[in-house]
């Protein structure tokens, strides 16, 4: 369990993971940043249904799941609860975790090196390391959603954005909980099928080098930075408007409403930083696809019922698991296809 543990603070410091949308009109507040209304959902809501893949009389139901939602929806899970009743299988959200091999002792003991590591090298603060027009954009939204949090300014711009980021969305009354976790679980325990656990692991040997080599390590996020500050300043709006249209079933408007903000920029800072490509990051997410397809297709192959979930922003696309499912033959619905709709 420990080792889990550190693996799992490992994975919040050295990667931000596919992170994350009709409201009252706004008025211009006196920092030159529009005034939120709060989101219109609330209370209990359907979501948007199951996307239904098909292969002969087999079937391979997945739940898209979408990051931030409405804070106080209450989603109504009848539909799939009944379908992880029936469950021959449960496929996992595809991961890349970091398996490091430390005690509880050895791992408390690096804890204060593992914050550090969110920090800039040399004591440097973020006003050192942005250019001058960047951080005057940065003190704006700061100023608006972080407060006088002093602490911030020593973070690196990769931890800078994620800290506001988190603050943003929570004064657009939204939440990053994910609603499935609890239903998923409990029908696993429930109705006992078999669970398929789809991860890329990297194995650390020596954690402690690791973490004094992060430390000195300068990464290129400034498109991080930069890209994270332009999402906060334009796009509130359009994730409100996805987080309703998930809790409402709006499907059409989630094709439709431009993508979530998917973090590719932050990601990229760390995996094709020399230490993020020592470890293998550059090549993980490739594999755990992989993994994810072939899973996908032995559960179809092997079950009358199978059940999965994943971000919609790795389901939908030209380049989505649902297109390439699609590719390999498979007859794939969505939640508002008349076929579906029957179902």
């Amino acid at each position: 369990m420990h080792k889990r543990w550190m693996s799992g603070v490992m994975v919040g410091v050295l990667l931000l993971s596919a992170c994350l949308p009709v409201c009252a009109q706004q008025a211009p507040a006196s920092d030159g940043i529009r005034t939120e209304a709060p989101v219109v959902v609330q209370g209990e809501q359907p979501g948007p249904g199951l996307w239904l893949v098909r292969s002969g009389s087999h079937e391979l139901y997945i739940l898209g799941t979408l990051t931030p939602l409405p804070a106080r929806m209450q989603w109504q899970t009848a539909q799939v609860q009944r379908v992880l009743a029936n469950a021959q299988e449960v496929i996992r959200p595809p991961g890349v975790r970091l398996d490091a091999d430390v005690g509880i002792f050895r791992g408390l003991l690096l804890l204060p090196r593992l914050l550090a590591a969110r920090d800039n090298p040399d004591d440097k603060t973020l006003r050192d390391v942005v250019p001058p027009a960047t951080y005057a954009r940065w003190q704006v939204l700061k100023a608006r959603y972080l407060g006088n949090d002093a602490g911030v300014e020593k973070r690196r711009p990769l931890f800078a954005a994620q800290a506001l980021y988190v603050a943003a969305i929570k004064k657009n009354g939204l939440a990053l909980t994910d609603p499935s976790t609890a239903v998923i679980e409990a029908a696993i325990k429930q109705h006992h099928p078999k669970v398929t656990v789809v991860e890329h692991t990297i194995v650390v040997k020596d954690i402690k080098s690791l973490l004094k080599e992060w430390s000195r390590t300068t990464l290129d996020d400034q498109a991080c930075f930069d890209n994270t500050l332009a999402w906060i300043e334009t796009d509130l709006d359009a994730m409100r408007a996805r987080a309703n249209a998930w809790a409402t079933g709006d499907v059409a408007a989630l094709r439709t409403l431009p993508p979530p903000y998917r973090w590719e920029a932050c990601r990229n800072a760390v995996t094709e930083a020399g230490i993020g490509k020592r470890l293998g990051f550059a090549d993980a997410y490739a594999q755990v696809r992989k993994k994810w397809l072939d899973a996908a297709s032995a559960a179809l192959a092997a079950n009358r019922v199978s059940f999965a979930v994943l971000p919609l922003t790795d389901l939908l696309g030209p380049d989505g698991y649902l297109a390439a499912l699609q590719a390999k033959g498979y007859t794939v619905l969505a939640p508002d296809a008349d076929d579906a709709s029957d179902e």
